[in-house]
């Protein structure tokens, strides 16, 4: 018998408990930062030392955390189910606790790419400063999608989220593009479940089963939902 294939759709609260900050706070900053000034092709192009000042704080910040017990979660379920991650999170703390499929909607902090060519990705653990160029000479940018840009791997989410049996939404509010018109890339037939501790309303034709929970308690109670169902 095939295994439960469950599409994971996870955003910033499925991170929080680890210690980061969410991408958007209620007063509209990123770690104290306008996000407009550190996220998109308009702040980089104004003041390129302040973006990547940003991102490599940023990028040593997420050397001093740890996944949560979610993210050992959502591991734990690929012993029993077919598990794929669509996540908003440029973190990778997915990784780290042992999830195998994973595909990053908003790029990845650990890397980088060339400003001339979005194809040109390489891991980057380290600062990175406008001095380090690309093999074609031009300057190395943070592999992050900003405001205003494509998004890459979105074909590839939503051919991915057409093949779930079930949809698992962790941690994020569903308002932000182009993650959020995922869930109209399933079948009507497909359920949902959504964690969120102040869940939005779906519209939604499909059943929708609201976990008004953090991430981690979410996870827990679907576990055990998911666990009763394929018994």
């Amino acid at each position: 018998m095939p295994k439960i294939r469950i599409v994971v759709l996870t955003g910033a609260g499925m991170s929080v408990e680890s210690g980061l900050k969410t991408f958007r706070d209620a007063n509209g900053l990123w770690e104290n930062h306008d996000i407009l000034q550190v996220a998109s092709l308009s702040g980089w192009n104004q003041n390129p030392n302040l973006v990547q000042k940003f991102y490599n704080e940023r990028r040593s910040q997420l050397q001093n955390v740890n996944p949560n017990e979610g993210h050992f979660i959502l591991a734990q379920l690929e012993k029993n189910f077919k598990i794929d991650i669509i996540t908003q999170n440029v973190d990778d703390l997915h990784e780290r606790a042992g999830s195998l499929h994973i595909t990053h909607l908003h790029g990845e902090l650990l890397k980088v790419r060339c400003t001339n060519s979005q194809n040109h990705i390489i891991e980057w653990k380290t600062a990175l400063t406008m001095d380090q160029k690309c093999f074609c000479g031009a300057q190395m940018r943070p592999n992050i999608v900003w405001f205003g840009e494509d998004v890459p791997l979105f074909e590839l989410a939503t051919q991915i989220t057409k093949q779930a049996d079930i949809l698992l939404v962790v941690g994020t509010s569903l308002q932000v593009y182009s993650a959020a018109s995922l869930l109209h890339y399933t079948s009507p037939s497909t359920p949902i479940y959504y964690i969120d501790p102040n869940p939005e309303h779906i519209k939604s034709n499909h059943n929708v089963h609201i976990i008004k929970a953090n991430a981690t308690e979410g996870l827990k109670h679907f576990q055990q939902i998911i666990n009763q169902l394929s018994e």
